[in-house]
């Protein structure tokens, strides 16, 4: 399993990923915003349609999806490091159409730097959702029942800053999905691969939580220590 883990930040984790170009499945919210929409367009990131996808995996290009989409970005107090991929497919459906393996992927660290304080069921719960339910606000497609309400975080560390921890990234054995071949229209077949994949991402977070709690080096003060311990002996 450590010669699969990757520790520390990077500051480009596709340079981790055999320096090939990895095409980003966005969501469609991203693309509302012009100057953003237009960097992650230079990155190589298009929206995430069925469609867009398709034409990607038929080119032969690597595609990178979160399953959760902008609702687990949009994460709310108790979903730390939880998936929270509701009952999608999508991504499932698609392997078995295109036969492309699935390379489940893992990070720890970026959720033990923070801490949410106000979630979108506080903001739905105060006086302020009752205005965006009168105004019918919460009933519009684009609001997604609050999806796009990013949570209020502090820092986890002193005085409310960011806590500074060391990252950790694992990349799984591919998962096959030719057991389940010609089945892409079939719900329970997308299913049963999608709980694959999510069993094995889940098992690589609590891999990566045992290394971390198992790193001698995983602050920087640590880190330091060791650094010039070495150096005075």
């Amino acid at each position: 399993m450590t010669d699969r883990a990757i520790s520390d930040f990077e500051p480009s984790l596709v340079a981790e990923m055999d320096r090939r170009v990895v095409r980003g499945l966005a969501d469609h919210n991203h693309f509302e915003l012009p100057v953003w929409r237009d960097f992650l367009q230079r990155i190589g990131a298009v929206r995430g349609t069925r469609e867009n996808c398709s034409q990607l995996l038929e080119a032969g290009e690597p595609v990178l999806v979160f399953p959760g989409g902008g609702r687990e970005v949009m994460k709310r107090k108790g979903e730390k490091y939880k998936l929270v991929w509701k009952e999608r497919v999508g991504f499932a459906r698609l392997a078995i159409q295109h036969g492309v393996p699935i390379v489940p992927f893992a990070s720890v660290g970026v959720e033990d730097m923070f801490e949410i304080v106000f979630d979108a069921e506080d903001l739905l719960n105060s006086p302020v959702g009752s205005l965006l339910r009168a105004l019918n606000i919460t009933e519009q497609p684009w609001f997604r029942h609050g999806e796009i309400i990013p949570p209020v975080a502090r820092g986890a560390g002193p005085a409310g800053i960011p806590r500074v921890e060391r990252q950790y990234f694992l990349f799984g054995e591919p998962i096959d999905p030719s057991p389940w071949a010609g089945l892409h229209e079939d719900r329970e077949a997308c299913y049963a691969l999608r709980s694959q994949v999510k069993g094995a991402v889940e098992g690589g977070i609590e891999a990566l939580q045992e290394v971390r709690e198992a790193d001698p080096e995983r602050y920087p003060v640590q880190r330091l220590l060791r650094r010039i311990a070495s150096r005075l002996r």
